[in-house]
């Protein structure tokens, strides 16, 4: 059934040809089951010993680049690559059975995310604004913090999508889902005052909320950009970005409320998993709190 040269490139042209997938996710598999090969022929298999794999080996093969370091999501995606080869090879009547299906790849532990606290973002915010550029940042941020936006959605509001008079904005999210938030009174402040000078800037037929110095949408690159000065020129210690305020308003609001649910959709989060990773920081708070407060928290002198 072999031709001696394996069968990586058979499936390649496979994926190239018949699923005509871009030459980046070919690239791609064509890495992934390299190194699988390669960790055979190194064990002493031949170029088509991949085709005789059986769970243990894989399994094997799994551990092996975990100890190396190779976090979980990597993984998972060799192990997605091994099973479309696998698939392949069924089609073709190559191999018996699909021995990648049903393993897993240890799970990567997710990273909290960073926050402000409410005295920093305070901070932040607590500079006088006296010229348009300044107007508009201010009127930013304070959105970003208020509604907890990401980047392209704040980019994307339209003058339209916000009402003032009922306090809520319209926000189209990931997969052009729309939303709709609250704008807190500060937020509300800061974007009225825009307003008031937006036309200053503003082309007479751009519709965005927000725009550059040239007068149409501003660009994600220039938000994260002006945020960041913005944060050093008031003297932040860390680097502050515009995800680091959603992080910040989903944190906070978790803390006073506990209700992961109106969180998730504030956030516009599909999958309430997404949220819940705001439940370990919050989790972190109140550990801190129980350790400076709990008479019996504390160890005796």
């Amino acid at each position: 059934m072999s031709d001696g040269a394996g069968p990586i490139e058979p499936f390649l042209a496979h994926l190239a040809h018949e699923r005509r997938l871009a030459d980046l996710s070919i690239t791609g598999y064509r890495a992934d089951l390299e190194r699988i090969s390669t960790w055979l022929t190194d064990a002493g298999g031949d170029a088509d010993a991949i085709t005789r794999l059986d769970q243990p080996q894989i399994r094997r093969y799994i551990a092996w680049r975990h100890r190396s370091g190779v976090g979980g999501r990597t993984l998972q995606r060799e192990l997605s690559s091994l099973r479309s080869l696998y698939r392949w090879l069924l089609r073709e009547g190559r191999v018996p059975n699909n021995p990648a299906v049903g393993i897993r790849a240890p799970k990567t532990p997710r990273k909290l995310p960073a926050t402000l606290d409410a005295d920093q973002l305070c901070g932040l915010l607590d500079r006088p604004v006296d010229d348009l550029l300044a107007i508009r940042d201010t009127a930013m941020i304070e959105l970003f913090y208020s509604s907890g936006l990401r980047l392209a959605e704040l980019v994307s509001v339209n003058l339209g999508d916000i009402d003032m008079a009922d306090a809520a904005l319209r926000v189209t999210g990931k997969g052009d889902k729309t939303r709709v938030v609250p704008v807190g009174t500060q937020a509300r402040e800061a974007v009225a005052y825009w307003l008031r000078v937006r036309a200053n800037l503003a082309a007479g037929d751009e519709p965005a909320l927000f725009v550059s110095s040239r007068g149409n949408r501003i660009h994600p690159r220039t938000v994260r950009t002006r945020v960041a000065q913005w944060a050093q020129e008031q003297g932040a210690d860390r680097h502050v970005h515009p995800h680091l305020l959603r992080h910040s308003f989903a944190s906070h609001l978790l803390e006073s409320s506990g209700d992961l649910r109106a969180v998730q959709e504030l956030l516009g989060h599909a999958d309430i998993s997404t949220t819940q990773i705001y439940t370990h920081l919050d989790f972190q708070h109140l550990a801190q709190v129980y350790d400076q407060a709990h008479p019996r928290a504390k160890r005796k002198s």
